[in-house]
């Protein structure tokens, strides 16, 4: 089934391309069927790259789901045109008004910042407080990972000696998580940050369990102790993914680019490129893993447990 949007959403045509089904609202509303409402609060720059590839996944489900995507009223966007950010979205104070069976917090690129410095911190804690009643299922990714972690539970970020940059391997911790289910023992998450969390803090929260971490194999590991890829509460209302799985074959190519044009000290990204050689083209090794990750998220953490109505 479909993912529902605007007809004229730039995102649709490449969806289109790809065999991804979408749906206008005009055909959902003859649907007798109450599809799930998620809303993605998009803090990534280049908010139409983020939203194809958010869409992508989303899509690749038999379900029927209704997209809010979500700009933060404190935060001018200088790589957005303002006209694509009046007719695709809604502005953040707009999200009190309503429930959402599942909300995306995407990373941003003030992780070397104080979370307080941060423009729109505040209603981003007002966001995160909100979805704690009225969204059934939260997953936050990168930055948006250490947000979570640091205001639900006071677990700080930690600034690391050099940007970790790549696609490392990472492994399974459980073997009967439905969030995993399907997933190989090991598996490929891109990463791009120059901060991390300690696994030993999240340890120490009971609440939390940590699903995965980088392979030994992979170098990723930390004074601080081996660092988490995908964490969750015990209630599964909040999902905490370290890596984008969502990004696209090219998207660590860009990044990489464009950093070496602007002279800043970037290195080639581990596991990337064939023999580490940056004039290659990429292959994406994650797509797999991508699919999986966001269906079984929206299945059996969304679909199969939020109630059919929103007063519930």
């Amino acid at each position: 089934m479909p993912i529902r949007i605007q007809s004229d959403l730039p995102a649709r045509s490449i969806l289109e391309n790809e065999n991804i089904f979408v749906m206008t609202e005009n055909r959902a509303a003859t649907q007798d069927i109450r599809p799930l409402k998620i809303a993605i609060i998009n803090l990534m720059p280049t908010k139409e790259a983020t939203e194809t590839q958010l869409l992508r996944l989303l899509g690749n489900t038999p379900l029927q789901i209704d997209i809010s995507l979500v700009r933060m009223e404190d935060h001018i966007s200088t790589h957005t045109a303002e006209e694509h950010l009046e007719r695709f979205y809604i502005p953040s104070s707009e999200v009190f008004k309503h429930k959402y069976d599942g909300m995306i917090i995407t990373g941003a690129p003030v992780e070397q910042m104080p979370f307080e410095d941060v423009d729109y911190w505040a209603s981003l804690c007002d966001i995160m407080d909100y979805a704690k009643e009225n969204v059934f299922s939260t997953l936050y990714i990168c930055w948006g990972a250490q947000a979570g972690l640091y205001h639900n539970y006071g677990i700080k970020k930690i600034p690391l000696e050099k940007k970790l940059f790549g696609v490392f391997p990472n492994e399974r911790l459980t073997k009967n998580e439905p969030l995993l289910r399907g997933f190989d023992d090991t598996f490929p998450v891109p990463t791009s940050r120059h901060t991390t969390v300690s696994r030993a803090a999240v340890n120490r929260v009971s609440d939390l369990t940590v699903l995965a971490t980088p392979t030994a194999a992979s170098g990723v590991l930390r004074e601080a102790g081996e660092e988490p890829t995908l964490i969750k509460s015990s209630d599964n209302r909040s999902i905490y993914m370290m890596g984008h799985l969502e990004y696209d074959t090219d998207t660590l190519s860009k990044e990489y680019f464009r950093d070496k044009e602007k002279g800043l000290p970037i290195e080639v990204p581990v596991n990337y490129f064939p023999s580490d050689d940056s004039s290659q083209r990429p292959r994406s090794t994650w797509r797999s893993s991508a699919h999986l990750f966001y269906s079984n998220w929206l299945n059996y953490y969304v679909y199969q447990e939020t109630p059919y109505s929103f007063s519930k």
